[in-house]
């Protein structure tokens, strides 16, 4: 076989790559709701456990859920807000505090 009938072969055999579109996800934003009876520091510990905020930012967080009544802890895909929001819930029973949580999408 030449030279030229390898290349030949090689172009021959190239598949060709189409580009796909992606769309990007759609975003769910995670909503901690302010109650009467959890503690300031179970909802800090909260945001800095299951949405790894700094502390800063934690409070931050908290003090905006307290004064306003809802605070948002994160934006995320559906799966994880979705994770997030039942981990919330599930530590909030843990500790017997009436903690809600929930998505709303952006």
């Amino acid at each position: 076989m030449t030279s030229n009938q390898n290349q030949h072969d090689s172009i021959k055999n190239t598949k060709t790559l189409t580009k796909t579109n992606l769309k990007k996800p759609t975003l769910y934003k995670v909503l901690m709701l302010n109650d009467d009876f959890t503690p300031m520091n179970f909802v800090i510990y909260t945001l800095e456990t299951i949405f790894r905020k700094t502390t800063e930012n934690a409070v931050s967080i908290m003090l905006k859920i307290h004064h306003n009544g809802i605070g948002i802890c994160g934006i995320f895909t559906y799966e994880v807000a979705e994770t997030k929001v039942m981990q919330v819930m599930n530590l909030a029973k843990q500790h017997q505090y009436p903690l809600q949580c929930l998505l709303e999408k952006e």
